[in-house]
């Protein structure tokens, strides 16, 4: 990454550089996928682009990703205070049979149990 372009990521005000950024250079392996996903973490203050981030690193490579999807997500859940992103998640990255396995996934998987306890907090977890 080029001193430019970091300068270009600390002036983001809402995560679209940094998800332009990612998206732009997944080919290129992205050395500092880290500095890039906390950069975006400090500027997404709604959880719109980590939402988008997790799930497109989700498609391209979730076991390469793994990391990475999991601080996307944790992000996510922290901003996205008017559930507006978090639902795309579950049907993204957990799969389209969340809720049969919803179980299970609440046991394993900590970023699925607040996920799923902000969108059904009615039901016993």
């Amino acid at each position: 990454m080029t001193e430019e372009e970091k300068k270009t990521l600390a002036a983001d005000v809402d995560g679209l550089k940094s998800y332009e950024y990612i998206a732009n250079n997944i080919e290129s392996g992205l050395d500092e996928i880290d500095y890039v996903i906390d950069n975006m973490a400090r500027a997404d203050l709604n959880g719109q682009f980590l939402a988008s981030a997790a799930r497109y690193l989700h498609a391209i490579d979730p076991k390469k990703f793994q990391k990475q999807i999991r601080a996307l997500v944790a992000s996510t859940i922290d901003r996205d205070r008017e559930h507006r992103y978090i639902g795309d998640i579950l049907q993204n990255i957990y799969g389209p049979n969340y809720e049969e396995r919803a179980d299970e996934l609440i046991t394993t998987d900590n970023n699925f149990r607040r996920i799923y306890k902000r969108l059904y907090p009615n039901n016993p977890i």
